[in-house]
């Protein structure tokens, strides 16, 4: 991405760019923005999807850059097959607090055009509720907390439609690791609702601390995940295997092995879905394990992993049981089910451990 450049064309040539100048060009009537496009389109072989970025220099409740996308939507004429949507159906934008700087940082130019490769290359969209684990900060070479992202609609720009189909503004919002794994057991939209009290429109402050540091907020948040349970009905599991042990006397069993980073998470969620009578499904990298509430405790196979059905008593059993240590346990509420957990090995970009977990 280079400062400055133009985007593209404009007018005729770009409709779907101009539905997006329009809406910008009223809510910033006299605000100059940067400018942040491509030397090369990804049409024509470039490596960033986006064709530019509008970054805008705010004041109120804070100073702040809000950057918004071009290159989610249809901008020059309607490729996919959708009659009702422009492109993937959105743009994104992101609200980042200033520190003093006199330009935007780029690095959030370059993480937008990250997040726009991975759709991409993924065929998989955004909508507001869903999270994303960076796996890391999300301003790389920054000491900060912030390693995820959540999706909201952003609270000023409003659903829009160009003459390809209707789309939507999501915003970026940062947030720490602790607040991902409340997500993951309670649900996105609500937790974001909470944390506006203390980041108005949603901010990326990347100098935050966890915003569960304070007590009265947490206290909040506990008592919705009790009261709602949890929304995540999928949960990807870098580890997730499974053996069936066959015994002619005894009857067969089985072995569950799960990565010990995820196994707090997990009994949460499981908790968070079950006692609130819904199913949660792990997903691995070549099986799948459909929990799924019922008052008998049982096992059934299927052509693509296992279904366990438990009661009240085995979920209530898993979750205390469920930490990050290497180990191995039978349960005793369902004695035809062995949980192993085992180590998980954090690495860098180069593929060296950083970090083991259990």
């Amino acid at each position: 991405m280079n400062e400055d450049q133009p985007l593209h064309s404009t007018g005729d040539q770009a409709p779907g760019q101009q539905a997006i100048d329009t809406i910008l060009d009223r809510h910033y009537a006299d605000v100059e923005p940067f400018y942040y496009g491509t030397m090369i389109s990804y049409r024509l072989g470039g490596p960033d999807p986006l064709d530019g970025v509008r970054v805008y220099a705010c004041e109120d409740p804070v100073p702040y850059w809000h950057y918004v996308t071009y290159g989610f939507t249809e901008l020059y004429e309607k490729e996919s097959e959708s009659t009702e949507y422009s492109g993937h159906g959105f743009e994104l934008t992101l609200r980042l607090k200033r520190e003093g700087e006199e330009q935007p940082p780029v690095w959030a130019v370059n993480f937008l055009q990250n997040l726009a490769r991975y759709v991409f290359s993924s065929g998989n969209g955004f909508r507001a509720g869903h999270y994303l684990d960076a796996n890391g900060p999300i301003e790389a070479e920054r000491d900060t907390a912030l390693t995820a992202i959540a999706f909201v609609q952003d609270p000023e720009l409003q659903s829009a439609a160009s003459p390809f189909g209707a789309f939507e503004f999501l915003q970026v919002v940062g947030i720490t690791a602790d607040e991902l794994d409340l997500i993951k057991v309670w649900n996105s939209e609500s937790f974001l609702q909470l944390a506006e009290q203390k980041l108005p429109l949603y901010l990326t402050d990347l100098t935050r601390a966890s915003l569960l540091e304070d007590a009265e907020l947490r206290a909040a948040a506990e008592l919705g995940v009790r009261s709602e349970g949890s929304s995540t009905g999928v949960l990807y599991l870098e580890s997730l295997n499974w053996a069936e042990k066959r015994n002619l006397f005894k009857g067969n069993s089985y072995v569950l092995e799960l990565g010990a980073k995820q196994t707090q998470s997990l009994a949460r969620i499981l908790s968070g879905r079950l006692l609130h009578d819904r199913d949660l499904t792990l997903m691995g990298p070549h099986t799948q394990v459909v929990m799924i509430p019922d008052v008998q405790n049982r096992v059934t196979e299927l052509d693509n992993g296992l279904q366990l059905y438990l009661n009240a008593d085995a979920v209530a059993e898993l979750s205390k049981r469920l930490v990050p240590k290497e180990g191995e346990f039978v349960l005793d509420t369902m004695s035809s089910l062995t949980i192993k957990i085992v180590k998980t090995f954090m690495r860098d970009p180069d593929g060296n451990i950083v970090e083991t977990i259990g």
